[in-house]
């Protein structure tokens, strides 16, 4: 009997650590990428031996695979994702096929925004606690690599829509779902519900001893928890205490409530700002709590967390303006959140590759604090359309040094520069963290 053939699609840090994983358990492996693979990815696959190649896809190799794991970068339109689905081969994601060679508790985040904030801080207060944990998904070390190298008795993994659509047997011990608003939906053909579709995943295959974590408040949410009835047990947060809630606030304090405990803690102490992060907090305080993480605990790492780089990160205050960056923002959502966290008149560097944004989101805020708007990006024809008019100051710019200096010129004292682009950065840059880095570098030669 020969062995089965896994055709890895897409040599990023997903790619690179399914292939290992699916080597270790046996199989025979190949992994193929459009484009150029990075030198550390190359290397490591040279020293695992593992078959690949770079800048093609052979479609007669790939179609030969038994199952293929995909990249969640590449969608199913894509050329050789047409001929695999003819062929009726059998495509999962990197977390599915991972999930399968684990028995650690694994806890799932998704969510359009605050995803990478609220994984990064529940890693962050179960690594506190002492808990044998690893933290994976669409941030840090493949979840795949990490099942075929370690041995964690937790994992906490930040799933992206597009990660999700590969799932099938896979199951969260505890899934957190923080909000679903408009983004990627020029991947899901411009239909909304196709993309909560994807977001509902999440909760696909928990029993009742599963956790469910959601915020309340979200219509979309909530109108699709009505119509799925989930099987795990629910715990909703939300800004105010409205029937049986898991968290909310009052009185300037956040309260927690499960099973029998009730923790609270003063609103100014959370190490995040910004009503957004409260219900980050909510939700990885949930958490904590029902893998019995101590309050003295829990209140520690909720006040001393650092925070993610490129979500409003403070860079510097330069002739008493403060820049922040922000090059996470890449949907409005993500700048209405920034924006609505803004205390001072604002200078704002918006644009890139729209993913079919509407920005009327942000309309009201924008008129109420910005002073000013630099757009960022190659082609800024619909950011013009839309604020044109509406902005007194409005200034193009074609590389990051043009869009500081611009905003450097802009801004007056006691102002904030914040870049917060709610577009993906591929027309200029190689990813945000790109841009967030250039933007950090440029404020930092002011």
């Amino acid at each position: 009997m020969d062995k089965k053939l896994i055709v890895v699609l897409g040599g990023g840090e997903s790619g690179v650590g399914s292939a290992i994983l699916a080597q270790k358990k046996g199989f025979r492996v190949f992994l193929s990428d459009s484009g150029v693979l990075n030198d550390t990815h190359r290397e490591t696959l040279q020293a695992y031996r593992i078959a690949f190649e770079e800048k093609q896809h052979t479609g007669e190799y790939i179609l030969t695979a038994d199952e293929i794991v995909k990249s969640p970068g590449i969608p199913d339109t894509a050329h050789i994702m047409q001929k695999v689905l003819e062929k009726g081969i059998p495509v999962i994601s990197e977390i599915e096929f991972a999930g399968r060679y684990t028995d650690a508790k694994v806890i799932c985040i998704t969510g359009s925004n605050g995803k990478t904030t609220t994984t990064s801080l529940i890693y962050h207060i179960l690594r506190s606690a002492g808990l044998n944990v690893g933290l994976g998904g669409n941030i840090g070390k493949s979840f795949a690599r990490q099942v075929a190298e370690e041995s964690y008795d937790y994992y906490v993994l930040e799933l992206s829509s597009f990660q999700l659509e590969g799932v099938y047997d896979f199951k969260a011990d505890i899934a957190v779902l923080l909000n679903i608003t408009p983004d990627h939906l020029d991947r899901y053909d411009h239909n909304l519900q196709h993309y909560v579709e994807a977001k509902m995943r999440i909760i696909r295959n928990q029993r009742t001893e599963d956790a469910f974590i959601y915020w309340i408040d979200d219509p979309l949410v909530t109108k699709e928890i009505e119509k799925l009835k989930p099987a795990a047990t629910t715990y909703p947060f939300g800004e105010k205490k409205n029937g049986h809630m898991a968290a909310y606030t009052e009185n300037g304090k956040l309260y927690i409530q499960t099973k029998e405990n009730i923790f609270d803690m003063e609103l100014e102490l959370l190490a995040l700002e910004g009503m957004h992060n409260v219900y980050n907090s909510m939700a990885s305080g949930i958490v904590a709590k029902l893998m019995d993480v101590s309050d003295e605990q829990l209140r520690t790492s909720l006040s001393d967390f650092k925070g993610v780089p490129h979500r409003l990160e403070k860079v510097a205050t330069v002739r008493g303006v403060q820049y922040i960056n922000d090059s996470k923002a890449t949907n409005v959502n993500s700048c209405w959140y920034a924006l609505q966290s803004m205390r001072t008149k604002t200078v704002l560097i918006l644009g890139g590759t729209d993913k079919g944004n509407d920005y009327t989101e942000i309309e009201e805020l924008v008129r109420k604090k910005v002073r000013a708007l630099v757009f960022l990006g190659k082609d800024n024809s619909k950011l013009h359309a839309f604020f044109d008019g509406k902005v007194d100051e409005i200034k193009d710019a074609g590389s990051m040094t043009e869009a500081v200096e611009a905003a450097y010129q802009l801004a007056q004292k006691g102002d904030t520069v914040l870049l917060s682009p709610c577009c993906a950065s591929f027309d200029l840059f190689k990813n945000y963290e790109d841009r967030g880095d250039q933007f950090k570098e440029c404020v930092r030669r002011l």
